[in-house]
């Protein structure tokens, strides 16, 4: 769904994310284009949105915002690199839980999805939106999301290594096709009942490895 707002960016932008809020460390020009590209970019598309909304959203020129971006490029890899810190963080705390109790860090990730996917605005993953309009292998977005998915898919076999799953790669594998799915589902369906279809399916997907 693409918010139907008569070409207002600001209106387009009035969407609720965890990962868009304010990074002290750095400027608060630099903070305040980052988040109007982040919601827009998520909101109506990368290759959609132009230069001149995030610069009317942003309330800078055009030269304040190449002076902290070089290009449009470098403001989609920044885009990117804020919400690839938001999975670093709640990935690096199933982990902590995984040592603790490994059972749990299944739920810890799927309950995270779960609350990510009924915040208001959400349009799926962003990293298989922007993998969707750069198609180019060479691209310097689409390698970031390349690399980042990969990033994903080691975690997820760290989380598996205490399960006793001996081919971790291959549950991996299934479990981030599930999260993928789920991701698509918060945006489609009914997002109140995502974490709970996901862990049920991450739980037999889990179960079928071990009885292999």
């Amino acid at each position: 769904m693409v918010l139907n707002t008569d070409g207002n960016p600001a209106a387009r932008a009035d969407i609720v994310s965890l990962w868009t809020s304010p990074d002290p460390d750095t400027s608060v020009v630099r903070d305040r284009i980052l988040n109007a590209a982040s919601r827009l970019f998520y909101a109506n598309g990368i290759r959609a949105t132009g230069i001149a909304e995030v610069v009317h959203l942003a309330e800078v020129t055009k030269v304040t915002l190449y002076r902290h971006f070089a290009s449009k490029d470098a403001l989609v890899l920044a885009y990117l690199a804020r919400r690839s810190a938001f999975e670093h963080e709640y990935m690096d705390e199933a982990m902590r839980i995984a040592k603790a109790d490994p059972a749990s860090a299944s739920e810890a990730i799927a309950s995270t999805i779960g609350v990510e996917s009924c915040s208001p605005g959400f349009r799926g993953c962003p990293f298989i939106n922007a993998a969707a309009e750069f198609g180019d292998p060479e691209s310097e977005i689409r390698q970031y999301v390349d690399a980042h998915r990969a990033w994903f898919k080691t975690v997820v076999e760290d989380l598996l290594q205490s399960t006793g799953i001996v081919d971790v790669s291959e549950a991996a594998t299934d479990l981030v096709m599930l999260r993928d799915g789920a991701m698509i589902s918060g945006y489609l369906g009914d997002p109140d009942v995502v974490a709970a279809s996901l862990l049920r399916a991450g739980t037999a997907v889990v179960a079928a490895h071990s009885r292999r």
